[in-house]
């Protein structure tokens, strides 16, 4: 009489095999989704913790100062906007003892030509997004030629120096940030709830630095950035413009427009203090146009259609 086999005993067949296989696979591609989902979350969400946090600190300044810091300081006659930025220092650095970060901060003289100074290679998390791609350590920023002009550390967000009128080397902005700026709250007359101050520029797609405008030195695209041919002036280290959003197509690479690695738009910081998050703007339309208007900071014009 034959013994009964006992199946407990056996290991999976092949087609059992296969199938586990399957639905470990199945589950996997369901799963996966959902925890990008959650970090990218969890990074937007601390970007908007960050510029809230800068937007106390420009605050904080506004009080002590009566103004708000410049977009970069420049103490000589303005020439061309590249080679004339010296000293250099820019918005980020001014507000440094509002971020706790005083001790950095005196280690700067404010007079004195920022690449003469190697604490702006410290890294500080503040000024660095975490859905964006920068480099771990402070990296060397050139001149035209290709000569490194300054080490500094990598920003990830730019303050807004107008609408696509504005220029990043102008010697004047219709926005609240550019060189020598001194904006104070009350000269913003299109309401501090419809002006953007500082947003999300990612260092993966324009290499900007926190520390300031050094002159002479180029701001070029980053790493994610196909345009390589593209570069920025040196006050495009510390300001862009309200023109497009995430634009990948622009035929200076988008270098000087606010830009992220956030799903589908930026963050951004108005003068009110709020952070919003404003779509992707690539193409023209009356968002870009209303875009534009967020850059003014009295244009006297009116947002028809911008969701924010």
């Amino acid at each position: 009489m034959g013994s009964r086999r006992d199946r407990s005993s056996e290991g999976f067949t092949l087609i059992e095999l296969l199938v586990v296989i399957a639905i470990v696979g199945i589950l996997l591609g369901l799963l996966l989704p959902a925890v990008q989902k959650v970090r990218e979350s969890a990074a937007r969400s601390q970007c908007i913790n960050n510029l809230k946090q800068i937007g106390l600190a420009l605050h904080n300044y506004h009080d002590v100062h009566r103004s708000l810091p410049p977009g970069y300081f420049a103490s000589g006659p303005y020439v061309d906007g590249a080679n004339d930025t010296s000293p250099g220092w820019g918005w980020a650095t001014y507000i440094l003892p509002y971020l706790e970060q005083g001790n950095l901060s005196n280690q700067f003289n404010l007079g004195q030509p920022v690449q003469n100074f190697p604490g702006i290679q410290t890294m500080l998390k503040i000024y660095l997004c975490p859905s964006d791609i920068y480099p771990s350590t402070a990296f060397a920023v050139p001149n035209a030629f290709g000569t490194t002009v300054v080490i500094a550390a990598p920003s990830s967000y730019a303050a807004s120096c107008g609408p696509d009128a504005s220029d990043v080397a102008d010697p004047t902005g219709l926005g609240i940030f550019y060189r020598n700026s001194r904006t104070r709250f009350a000269d913003i007359t299109d309401g501090t709830s419809q002006t953007v101050m500082v947003g999300d520029r990612a260092w993966a797609d324009s290499e900007g630095i926190w520390a300031g405008a050094p002159a002479g030195a180029m701001m070029y695209p980053g790493p994610r950035n196909r345009w390589r041919a593209a570069s920025l002036p040196a006050p495009g280290l510390v300001l862009a413009h309200n023109n497009f959003i995430n634009i990948k197509t622009d035929a200076d690479g988008g270098l000087d427009d606010f830009s992220s690695y956030h799903i589908g738009g930026v963050n951004l910081l108005f003068a009110d203090g709020a952070v919003h998050f404003i779509r992707s703007i690539t193409s023209d339309g009356q968002d870009h146009w209303d875009f534009w208007a967020l850059g003014t900071r009295a244009g006297g014009e009116v947002i028809q259609s911008l969701d924010y």
